[in-house]
């Protein structure tokens, strides 16, 4: 694993995820129409072409390691925690209340949390 690029998805996550907690406490739907939710729709696909990225570099690694890993587990959470995001993300879209950023931080929260497992998984501690 890349631990640089966990650690930046990480944070990236965490800043997604205020800022959504942020507009949901504001009373403020996911537009696409608005300034704010434009800015954190740039930070939520910058977060995606990272674990896009992570899930790419997870499978070579994956594939080409000898070290004992529990490879489907390893690549279920690389492929999960890539298709979470895009998840909440639309569906923040279709839901019209503040609800719909509280969908998106649960989604990001959801990220650092699978990324910590991920890497708990390619250190043999899982």
């Amino acid at each position: 694993m890349i631990e640089v690029l966990a650690t930046a998805l990480v944070v990236v996550a965490l800043v997604a995820a205020a800022w959504s907690l942020v507009l949901a406490v504001a009373n403020r739907p996911i537009t696409l129409a608005t300034k704010p939710t434009l800015g954190l729709a740039g930070v939520v696909v910058l977060l995606e072409v990272g674990l896009l990225a992570q899930l790419v570099a997870g499978v070579v690694a994956a594939v080409g390691t000898d070290r004992e890993l529990d490879t489907p587990t390893f690549i279920g959470y690389l492929v999960g925690v890539a298709v979470v995001l895009p998840l909440g993300a639309f569906w923040s879209l279709a839901e019209r209340s503040r609800w719909g950023a509280g969908v998106l931080a649960v989604a990001c929260l959801s990220v650092p949390v699978m990324v910590l497992r991920l890497n708990q998984l390619w250190a043999g501690h899982g």
